[in-house]
């Protein structure tokens, strides 16, 4: 397959870096396409040093592009006749210079192989996703059948214990009927002491063996609680964490419930077959009985694991959330959230037996000022199977609300730790008893830390809180995180930021909108993997219009007046003016491109290509849409109603290609109302905003039509 083949074949995004790189001058696209073949097998690097060598292959090009006409002739395929020709016109320039024309066509050459290379690096990675898919579908085989072959060896052994009941039954009998009969003869007697000391000697083996039976089974349930809980759990809880900012991590807790329950019922099996040996061994015992010497042993392992066990098992399945907030985490005084906690040990004998309270901060950092709060509402719920759909053990809370504790104006502390209200964090503890077969154990579960604000200003600066902690705190009781919180590395950060596109419009950033907001953060790199955000260039600089509040207002935008446009890939979006410029010079009159305002907050704009009177491309700009055009008119009526009057010409739209070349009514058409002119629900709109005044060149805004929100093309607007 040849390079270019190959490259015709790349995904979109790639298709898209190939129509870029021959927007260039130096070789046409279709020359490339036709002569591809024969392009390739040239040793263009040997003609672009040795001129003798460039001037056959310039002729034998020449050559090749009259075949070609000559093709197209007969095909009566009549634009490409003309290209063809216009093309070996334009290559005459090299007749002087052949050895330019081979140098240009090996630096094509070589952008190509980078776009491959580019491609083939993004598929690889892909590649390790999916591997690291399989790896984790294998670890959880590898634990079903650990599963299985604990819930096999527990099964086995309740016939081998049935089996050690019928021994001593008949041990016994046999014994207390030896004893009850007065056998005279010292053969017959010495026989039966002989197959009762032989019955002895097989009930005690038969003891050992089970014994070690459960020895070996509390051995393979260490293993099991370590996969479950210091693995599999927490590895649940971190994607909870992400989850809770957008990523779109899977947080189903039936499996992790399903293995839970699995271990914790072979657990209690085990505890069974303690207690019916200990039960037996009271009724027949001898000197040396192995269930005396190792039983107590075996009981407070089994105990110690069943309770580790239970204790991770009760989590918080939903954290804590208001229903119109920005997301989970984020609580406001006095308005109502619900959060919702399970326990992975699912008995049904335990449904409604188990009280839930819940509680706030039971050790709160010893911060200056640090605040304290009372959990109002219904603070007590029973775990129960009713408000789980799938039947899970939970109790959902679902009218809690918080109230500050006013006494004493905070914790005095003995820190010099100084924290805004929306870096302050706080916990949520949730307390329970497990009752079951004589076991009792204490019960705890917490939230992740929420940040508590007073008013709806604050919903922002706290989402930002959350955001930053949730994607890179590893301990998730971090009260004090802020006091020191660490840089995100950009690649981690980029992640994030697509997240919050992805949870509110289905479709996250792409590798070249994330470049460019890297480009805003760092300036022009070659590379930003190793670069760092600090907490402070998120959030706190440049205030009130910090990167954070700039970033939100598009997000905002975007979830409220664009979702359908972005959603189609129609918006370009996070793109710099510099990169825009450089794009649209390279298209045809009338070529459009859509991006968020680097400086208006949560602005929007359009961009077009036109030609000036010295032939040059001219690209021009419009003043952003905000919030208060948008409410008042869909964009893509915006796109659709623009006008210019030039002089005392017709008024005409500019907006004719969205970049690269997709004619606008071909990709806003299906959203345009049936209404057009006079009849337009937005006509006052459009009249008083939508059209403007210019005198060729020099472009002027009506004085009389002015209006705030827009401003005449050609400004240095965004």
């Amino acid at each position: 397959m040849t390079q270019w083949d190959r490259l015709r074949q790349l995904p979109p995004v790639y298709i898209q870096q190939l129509h870029e790189l021959y927007d260039r001058d130096g070789l046409p696209m279709d020359v490339r396409h036709y002569l591809s073949a024969w392009i390739e097998k040239q040793e263009w690097q040997r003609a672009a040093r040795d001129h003798d060598f460039a001037v056959v292959l310039f002729q034998v090009l020449l050559e090749n592009l009259d075949i070609q006409h000559s093709r197209f002739v007969q095909e009566e395929s009549f634009l490409l006749q003309h290209n063809i020709r216009r093309y070996k016109q334009n290559f005459q320039r090299y007749l002087d210079e052949p050895c330019s024309l081979a140098t240009a066509i090996l630096w094509f050459l070589e952008k190509e192989k980078e776009i491959l290379a580019s491609a083939d690096l993004a598929e690889q990675v892909q590649l390790l996703r999916v591997d690291q898919e399989a790896m984790e579908t294998n670890s959880q085989q590898d634990l079903e059948r650990k599963m299985a072959g604990l819930r096999n060896e527990v099964q086995c052994m309740e016939h081998t214990m049935v089996c050690l009941e019928e021994q001593q039954d008949e041990f016994d009998f046999k014994f207390q009927t030896h004893k009850l009969e007065a056998v005279v003869d010292e053969a017959l007697k010495k026989e039966q002491v002989k197959v009762l000391q032989f019955l002895a000697n097989r009930l005690n083996d038969c003891r050992k063996s089970i014994l070690s039976d459960i020895n070996k089974v509390l051995d393979w349930t260490d293993d099991l609680i370590n996969l479950l809980v210091k693995k599999e759990l927490v590895e649940w809880q971190r994607r909870q964490q992400k989850a809770c900012i957008g990523a779109p991590d899977n947080v189903c807790l039936d499996q992790l419930e399903k293995w839970f329950t699995s271990v914790a019922e072979c657990l209690f099996q085990v505890r069974g077959f303690l207690s019916k040996l200990e039960e037996l061994s009271g009724k027949v015992s001898y000197e040396n009985d192995p269930v005396k010497a190792r039983r107590p042993a075996l009981q407070k392992r089994a105990d110690t694991l069943l309770k580790e066990l239970l204790k991770s098992a009760f989590v918080v399945e939903t954290q804590p959330s208001m229903p119109q907030g920005k997301g989970p985490l984020v609580l406001r005084t006095n308005v109502q959230f619900s959060v919702k906690t399970r326990l992975l040990v699912k008995f049904p004998e335990l449904n409604h037996s188990m009280k839930v309270d819940v509680s706030m901060d039971r050790e709160p950092p010893q911060i200056k000022g640090y605040r304290r709060f009372n959990v109002m509402g219904t603070t007590t719920k029973n775990l129960n199977m009713a408000e789980s759909q799938n039947g899970g053990m939970v109790a959902d809370f679902r009218h809690l609300t918080l109230k500050e504790q006013k006494s004493g104006g905070g914790s005095k502390g003995v820190s010099d730790i100084s924290l805004s209200v929306t870096e302050e964090l706080h916990l949520i503890y949730f307390n329970t008893v497990f009752e079951l077969k004589g076991l009792a154990v204490g019960m705890q579960a917490c939230s992740l830390p929420v940040v508590i604000i007073s008013n709806s200003s604050q919903q922002q600066s706290a989402w930002a809180s959350v955001l930053w902690f949730n994607m890179l705190s590893q301990d998730p009781k971090d009260v004090v995180f802020f006091a020191s919180s660490p840089a995100a590395p950009w690649p981690q950060f980029g992640e994030m930021l697509s997240w919050q596109f992805l949870s509110a419009t289905k479709l996250g950033l792409n590798p070249d909108q994330l470049e460019m907001i890297a480009h805003r953060l760092f300036g022009k790199q070659p590379n930003y993997d190793t670069y760092k955000v600090a907490w402070s260039k998120f959030s706190k600089e440049n205030l009130p219009e910090t990167f954070w509040v700039w970033f939100d207002g598009i997000l905002f935008m975007v979830k409220t007046y664009l979702v359908d446009l972005w959603k189609e890939g129609l918006i370009m979006g996070f793109v710099s003016k510099g990169k825009e410029k450089s794009l649209l010079k390279k298209k045809k009159r009338g070529t459009f491109l859509l991006r968020f305002s680097e400086s208006v907050i949560g602005g929007i704009t359009f961009s077009w290509v036109e030609t000036a009177i010295t032939g040059e491309p001219d690209v021009k700009t419009v003043q952003p849409f905000t919030k208060e055009d948008l409410s008042q008119i869909p964009f893509h009526e915006i796109i659709r109603n623009f006008q210019l009057l030039e002089a005392d010409n017709v008024p005409e739209n500019p907006l004719l290609y969205l970049y690269p070349d997709t004619p606008k009514d071909r990709a806003f058409g299906k959203y345009y109302t049936e209404k057009t002119g006079d009849d337009s629900p937005y006509i006052k709109y459009i009249k008083t905003k939508l059209v403007f005044v210019s005198k060729e060149t020099k472009r002027r805004f009506s004085s009389s039509e002015h209006t705030p929100g827009t401003l005449p093309p050609g400004s240095n607007a965004e």
